[in-house]
């Protein structure tokens, strides 16, 4: 089934005896047994809630794994992988790295004992020069946040392969219609689902899809034991979100490219990353692995004021965190997103004052086009 068609009803059981088109939403703790050593399948919604083994059905679908957890963030699915490592693992990710993930990895999993080493991981041999005995898994954002680096997954997972490692790729930003990780040789998908998948910056959520039973079960003990769980009306609105992916995703990267464009020509931008421009070191890779180029994209003014400026002025573009949602988003990494990355390490990888990260929505693109430009003056 083509993926315009499973966005709208992949992972589909059979309808239920009203036969109701929408999910419903069973907003229930728990579940009665029709007798003693009996269930239905439901017993208690941490471990398990049909509204949301639809939409973790619906997940498994669309990143073609095996199984999928809905999990309450981001963060908690990022959390639930995490508990996968022990005291004395070592993990390798990306140097170019949402910031909350590294906030994650250097204080709550390095307390834990888990160790790490930043890379590019698209360098496969500074990849293979870091992997020890104590090496785990490679940790992989493609494209980056914010700096738009692109990785090729299929040649770090046969890296993995070759080294025994598992290889974990963060998808938030293509969204499973653009890009499968896990056909490519991935072990674990993860998502913030607050983002794309949602898409209407109106709910919080998060996803572990994994390639085996073999992982489900680790993950799924996991998550029952800790209680990552999403609840029923936010898993709701994830599966009411998921039906228009396509024509956003659509719509959005439209928009995007041709943003891109204007910006690059304007006289106070240096720099415009947007993996779909032409020139972008990343481009040939990215039509490898994935259907397009989605719809984030950040650039570089001239000048600290200028930024500020722009963050001030706009008016149809917002001045928020988050991303891929309908409406568009302009995003400061440098004090927001990135903020609790040492201000060394943000300047080495691109993160200073002058940059703005925009998450583009599904507006039209000359009114955006237009407050970009009245902010620039």
């Amino acid at each position: 089934m083509d993926i315009r068609s499973r966005v709208v009803h992949g992972g589909d059981q059979p309808r239920d005896a009203m036969g109701a088109v929408s999910v419903p939403i069973y907003a229930t703790a728990t579940f009665a047994h029709p007798g003693v050593g009996e269930s239905t399948g439901f017993d208690y919604s941490r471990i398990e809630n049909p509204t949301r083994t639809h939409l973790e059905r619906l997940l498994a679908d669309l990143e073609q794994g095996v199984d999928a957890v809905a999990c309450s963030t981001g963060m908690a699915a990022l959390a639930c992988v995490g508990e996968l490592f022990a005291p004395g693992d070592h993990i390798i990710h990306s140097d170019d790295l949402y910031g909350g993930s590294i906030r994650y990895f250097r204080t709550v999993m390095a307390k834990n004992g888990v160790t790490f080493d930043a890379v590019d991981t698209n360098d496969i041999e500074a990849l293979r020069a870091k992997i020890g005995p104590t090496t785990k898994a490679i940790f992989v954002e493609t494209p980056t946040n914010p700096m738009m680096l692109v990785t090729d997954i299929a040649a770090v997972a046969e890296l993995a392969r070759e080294a025994g490692l598992l290889l974990i790729v963060d998808n938030t930003f293509l969204s499973p219609y653009f890009q499968n990780p896990i056909r490519l040789g991935a072990n674990i998908v993860v998502h913030s689902g607050t983002k794309y998948l949602g898409g209407h910056n109106d709910s919080l959520a998060g996803y572990v899809v994994v390639d085996s039973q073999e992982l489900a079960e680790r993950i799924r003990a996991i998550f029952g034991s800790v209680g990552y769980a999403l609840g029923p009306f936010d898993a709701w609105l994830q599966i009411r979100g998921i039906k228009t992916l396509a024509l956003r995703m659509e719509a959005s990267q439209s928009n995007a490219i041709t943003i891109a464009g204007w910006l690059r020509g304007h006289p106070k931008v240096r720099a415009v990353h947007y993996v779909g421009l032409a020139d972008h070191p990343g481009i040939e890779v990215t039509r490898r692995q994935s259907r397009g180029f989605g719809s984030m994209l950040s650039f570089e003014v001239d000048e600290e004021a200028t930024a500020i400026a722009v963050l001030n002025r706009v008016r149809l573009l917002q001045y928020a965190e988050s991303l891929g949602g309908v409406e568009s988003l302009i995003t400061y990494p440098y004090t927001q997103t990135h903020a609790d990355v040492p201000d060394a390490e943000r300047r080495a990888r691109g993160i200073n004052e002058r940059l703005l990260r925009v998450s583009v929505g599904v507006e039209a693109a000359s009114d955006l086009i237009a407050d970009l430009a009245q902010a620039l003056t």
